[in-house]
Formats: C-alpha cells, sequence, structure tokens
C-alpha cells in the first residue's frame, strides 16, 4: 500500500501522540473520577485500551477532512482487520469457564506434584506451563487463560506492588517469547514465518527451546525472588472447581478453540465459528461465567487502533531496520518492539528487499524480546492488562513499572537469544 505524503505526516503524529497518551492515561482516569459534565470523556480518555482506537479515530477524520471522504475510505479498505477480529474471539472463547477451569485444573495438577509451598508452586507453574500454551492455543489464549489465573489466584489480595508488577511483566515477557515454538501461534510470527518460508520445526530449532528455557528461568526467579510473600498467599480455589462442568461441553470449548485457531485466515469463517459459540454459551448459561464482552471489545479496539496507525510508521521503520547489522538489528528491534507492536515490527522487516537470514533472525528474535515492555508491545498484552488492571489501586497500572517489572525478565530472554547457540 503506497500512502500519500499526507497520511503518512498525519498518521505518524497520530501514532506519537498516541505513544504518549498511553503514559498520560492514569491522569485522565483521576481526572474522571472528580466527576463533572465530562468525566465520561475522561474515563474514555483513561482507558489504555482505547487510545489506538480513539487516536485512530482522529487521524481517519483528519485525512477525510484533508483528502477527502474517498480517501478515508479508501484507507480503511486497505486495511486487515483479521488479527483485532482474531483476538476478539479467541479471547473471548478462552475467558469462558470450562476453558479456565481444565486449565487451572491442569496448572494445579502440576503444581501439586514440586514440593513448595502451594502460593509459590501455582506461580512457577502458572508462569511456565501458561506462556508455553500460546505456542500451540495462540498467545492471546494463553494471555487471557493465564491472566485470569492469575488474577484470581494473586492479583485479587492485597499484595505488595512491587509483587505484582513482577508478576505482570514476567507474565508479559514470557507470553511474547512463549509462542515462537511453533508458527502459527504468536503475532509476529504469523506476520513473518510465511514471506520467509519458516515452519515449526525451524522455530523449534532456532527459537522455540532458547525461549522455553527463558520461560523456565524466568518463572523460578520471580518465584525465588518473593518467594516468602508467595508462600504467605492462601489459593482460593481448587483444582476440583469445574467438576460439575459436563465433559462434552469442556469439549465443545476445547473444539471451538482449535476452530479458532485453524480458521486463522479466513474471518469470516472464524467468526461465523464465535457467533455459533455465543449460541452454544446462552443456551448452556448454567455452566458458564459473564461473557468478558467488553475487555474483548477494548482489546479489539485497541489493536484496530494499532493495525490503522501502522503502515505510516513504515518510512522510519523499514530505514531503520535497512541500516542496521544484525547486532544491532536484534537490540533495535527489542527496543521498536516497545513502542510499536512487534508483529507490525516483523511484517515491515518482511518488505525489506533481501534480507539475510541472520538478520530475520535477529529481527524476530528482538521482536518477541521486547514484547513485555509495555502494553503495546505485543498485541496479548492489552487482554492481559484488561483482565489484572483491576488488581493494582486505582484500577490502573503504571506503564514505568509495568517496564521495571519487565526489564529483568527480557534481560534473561535477551540472554538466552544472544548466549545460546
Amino acid at each position: 500500500m503506497q500512502l500519500s505524503f499526507l497520511a503518512t505526516a498525519l498518521g505518524t503524529a497520530a501514532f506519537a501522540l498516541a505513544v504518549s497518551h498511553t503514559f498520560l492515561a492514569g491522569r485522565c482516569m483521576a481526572r474522571a473520577k472528580c466527576g463533572g459534565p465530562h468525566h465520561g470523556v475522561w474515563h474514555l480518555l483513561g482507558e489504555v485500551e482505547a487510545v489506538f482506537g480513539f487516536w485512530a479515530g482522529v487521524f481517519l477524520v483528519l485525512l477525510a477532512v484533508f483528502s477527502g471522504p474517498s480517501g478515508a475510505v479508501d484507507y480503511i479498505e486497505s486495511i486487515s482487520f483479521t488479527e483485532p477480529a482474531f483476538v476478539f474471539a479467541i479471547m473471548l472463547a478462552a475467558s469462558a469457564k470450562p476453558v479456565v477451569s481444565i486449565s487451572s485444573r491442569v496448572i494445579f495438577a502440576l503444581a501439586a506434584r514440586i514440593p513448595l509451598p502451594r502460593g509459590q508452586a501455582v506461580c512457577l507453574t502458572a508462569l511456565t506451563v501458561g506462556p508455553l500454551m500460546g505456542s500451540f492455543i495462540t498467545e492471546p489464549a494463553a494471555m487471557t487463560v493465564t491472566a485470569l489465573i492469575l488474577y484470581l489466584a494473586y492479583f485479587r489480595h492485597p499484595l505488595p506492588d512491587p509483587l505484582k508488577y513482577a508478576l505482570l511483566g514476567t507474565l508479559f515477557v514470557n507470553v511474547s517469547i512463549g509462542g515462537v515454538l511453533t508458527h502459527f501461534a504468536a503475532p509476529p510470527v504469523i506476520m513473518c514465518a510465511p514471506a520467509w518460508g519458516w515452519g515449526t520445526g525451524h522455530m523449534l530449532a532456532n527459537f522455540g527451546w532458547k525461549a522455553a528455557l527463558a520461560v523456565v528461568a524466568n518463572a523460578v526467579l520471580v518465584t525465588l525472588l518473593f518467594a516468602r510473600r508467595l508462600r504467605t498467599v492462601e489459593i482460593q480455589f481448587s483444582a476440583a472447581k469445574g467438576e460439575e462442568i459436563p465433559g462434552w461441553i469442556t469439549a465443545v470449548h476445547m473444539l471451538v478453540l482449535v476452530l479458532l485457531v485453524a480458521l486463522l485466515h479466513h474471518p469470516t469463517a472464524f467468526m461465523a465459528v464465535l457467533v455459533l459459540f455465543l449460541g452454544f454459551m446462552a443456551a448452556y448459561a448454567e455452566h458458564q461465567t459473564e461473557l468478558m464482552l467488553r475487555p474483548a471489545l477494548l482489546v479489539g479496539v485497541f489493536l484496530a487502533g494499532l493495525v490503522i496507525l501502522g503502515p505510516p510508521q513504515r518510512w522510519w521503520v523499514q530505514a531503520l531496520i535497512e541500516r542496521m547489522d544484525t547486532s544491532a538489528l536484534y537490540f533495535g528491534s527489542a527496543l521498536l518492539t516497545a513502542i510499536t507492536d512487534n508483529a507490525a515490527l516483523t511484517y515491515l522487516g518482511t518488505l525489506v528487499p533481501n534480507i539475510s537470514d541472520p538478520s530475520k533472525h535477529a529481527l524476530l528474535a528482538g521482536a518477541v524480546t521486547g514484547g513485555g515492555l509495555t502494553v503495546i508491545a505485543n498485541a496479548p498484552n492489552p487482554a492481559g492488562y484488561s483482565i489484572l488492571k483491576s488488581g493494582f489501586k486505582g484500577g490502573a497500572i503504571s506503564p514505568m513499572w509495568l517496564f521495571v517489572g519487565a526489564l529483568v525478565p527480557t534481560c534473561v530472554a535477551a540472554a538466552a537469544f544472544l548466549i545460546l547457540p
């Protein structure tokens, strides 16, 4: 898609304002709580998930004003919204009670075999098994399920903020790197693997085993670092919860997850599956919890905003990629992904002509390494943000402390990709 200078300039400005806005969302939410005739607007501006959707809307309005309505319509029709729609669908399906129930039972069963206090064992297992599931049920689904388990186990308790931000940062980083064992589950991999001819064998041999070691190391590290506090946490839900759900209903839910993943590149088909699934949930409401419609919609809006504002960033992202050697490209992509979605970054990498194999590997490794540093760095992060933010004071997550919480796990991931052969 060839963009005009006007669209590029407006899109770049809107993107910069959106990134800046994410750091001010907490202040907007505090202003909304003061009341007043415009408190609803301030509340909207305080929703981090709505920030990019808001500025994408501003961008489209300005594009329509300066280039005519047809220019804005042509632009929006040139965009593929498959990823936002898929994440919306998979988040709804993965947050259903039978899926969370069976996932939590698996994690508790594994945790019970670890000779540690329950609070430590569940933390270690959830932050290891949950993110690695992302290579098979997709990262958005793994993020949703693991975040729900962590919320029920830890975030609804009055735990100190350093522990919560450490758990959050480790979750984001581990999910970002935990989806690279296969070629079909992580958004940044989906964007580049088909173009570069990479299959699951290639991913596992070059990325997967390193990522798995880093995931385990990060989970062990945060468990050891906060061992004393985790030991005192009382886990208030058990592996037995969910036994009242008939097995065939759980099987239907798991089948829907499989179908959604299989139909990833066929948005009409997977949305049809979602509609049928919603009808199924309504028919057997006694085995369901409240549908996570609002968080899923907010995450969808967030990703749609990123998709809309992504193409105008090609001029500077692609120029940086072309000018970097392998080492610089790895660290550059890790830093760039903190301010632009890593799937968009790897997609732009596929547009660089004659990019070498070492550069391809450095680009993807760096993109997934930096995927936990900010809420916008990896597509599934807004899902985890929506689920866990109520566990923080004022219902807001500090971008700065998220960055701090993710810094050590990011360094561990970087060491795995850079040092291991």
